[in-house]
């Protein structure tokens, strides 16, 4: 199912419970929080279960794009970085962390050389690395806005892990500092990428279930039992909310490139039960209601409390689109119904997203091309995002503006 992994990330927050961002107290419902302190990158130690390569990977073409890796936890060493081998314009060509161990071990199985291999500390640095094009931030969200702003302010291209910040305030300053350093910016949102969502993507423009009428969209799964203390994902000053940013997200962006439209109005509602540890900061569960201008509806939910599942069903007049696994690193499946009719689809591998992703990234900066997942997207559903949250504070329906923004 993928998103299992407390450690997809190499930073944990330095100082106890804070906020990252005052524009998420209200959120919170409880939990406690310092507002006004910023978390801080502190690296872990290198993880069991990890394959790192024996060999580096093959020579690229003259102009591969050098990326930095920012955070080098679970998802950056299982997921993204194995798959530098199959992209046709990407290397890595330096590594950030926090744990010089990490940094040793890491960068020698990789051929990084020493000299290309920064601390948090010394992340500035890479300003006169001429052999940094970007950086792919992989570090937990309470701490992209900082360095993406860095990051552009050396210089470099940035390639940002989803969410993109925990506020929109943080995504639009993430986006102007990328414009005053003409540099550019794209969310690592994968399914777009991915063959099977891309099929159901061209199946909804084509009108293969006729009218959309309903979209119903579920990311969940267990968590053990954890603290803030011990797993970033339920520390609000690193993760928000929780399950929403973090998994539910999918669901949000399958529900928005599923129909093609913006939400006009949202209700929803969230919950923590009392006394568990793993929500003393961040919900268990959240829902939320969505209306489109068409007239068809979509319902989300997402939780860190129930039995594992990830889908996307849409139903149209005509007919359905089941997509169960939806989003995963791999495995999808997807079914198309009408009446009698089934159609099952394979459109390809769905591990390609990672390498399609990097490469359309380098295509950007070295051709020019646009960005298909660029920072105003994720600017756009973080202001769903905060919409759900406030629809959920008040009780109240939230009208929504077709940017996202909240009507007043």
């Amino acid at each position: 199912m993928g998103f299992r992994d407390p450690t997809r990330r190499d930073v944990v927050i330095a100082g106890g419970a804070a906020l990252a961002s005052a524009a998420l107290v209200g959120v919170s419902e409880g939990a406690s929080a310092q507002v006004g302190v910023r978390p801080r990158a502190a690296g872990q130690p290198l993880r069991g279960n990890l394959d790192l390569p024996e060999t580096t990977s093959k020579k690229k073409r003259a102009d591969s794009v050098g990326y930095a890796i920012v955070g080098l936890g679970g998802y950056a060493l299982n997921q993204m970085m194995p798959r530098f081998a199959e992209s046709e314009r990407s290397h890595i060509a330096a590594l950030v962390s926090g744990n010089p161990d990490k940094l040793a071990k890491v960068g020698d199985a990789y051929g990084v050389p020493a000299d290309a291999r920064y601390s948090y500390d010394t992340f500035d640095r890479i300003a006169a690395d001429r052999r940094i094009d970007a950086v792919y931030i992989v570090v937990p969200t309470g701490l992209h806005a900082d360095f993406a702003i860095r990051a552009f302010a050396a210089g470099k291209h940035v390639l940002c892990e989803k969410p993109m910040a925990l506020s929109s305030a943080e995504c639009a300053a993430m986006i102007a500092a990328g414009k005053r350093a003409n540099k550019k910016l794209m969310i690592a949102y994968r399914s777009h990428f991915e063959p099977f969502n891309l099929q159901a993507m061209q199946l909804m423009r084509d009108k293969a279930v006729g009218q959309l009428r309903l979209i119903r969209t579920e990311q969940s799964y267990r968590l053990p039992p954890t603290t803030a203390a011990e797993n970033w994902r339920v520390s609000r000053a690193l993760a928000g909310g929780g399950p929403l940013e973090d998994y539910g997200l999918y669901g949000l962006q399958s529900a928005l490139y599923l129909s093609g439209e913006m939400p006009e109005s949202i209700s929803a509602s969230t919950f923590r039960p009392a006394g568990d540890p793993r929500f003393a900061e961040v919900f268990a569960h959240v829902s939320s209601h969505w209306r489109f201008p068409s007239g068809a509806v979509a319902q989300l939910a997402t939780s860190y409390d129930s039995a594992g599942t990830n889908f996307a069903h849409v139903r149209g007049t005509t007919g359905a689109l089941i997509m169960d696994p939806a989003t995963s690193y791999s495995g999808q499946k997807m079914v198309l119904e009408s009446g009698r009719d089934r159609r099952d689809f394979n459109p390809g591998n769905p591990t390609r997203q990672f390498a399609g992703q990097l490469d359309h990234f380098a295509d950007a900066i070295r051709d020019g091309k646009g960005i298909r997942t660029p920072g105003e997207m994720g600017l756009r559903d973080m202001r769903l995002i905060e919409a759900i949250y406030a629809s959920a504070r008040t009780g109240r329906t939230v009208r929504l503006n077709p940017n996202g923004t909240m009507r007043s």
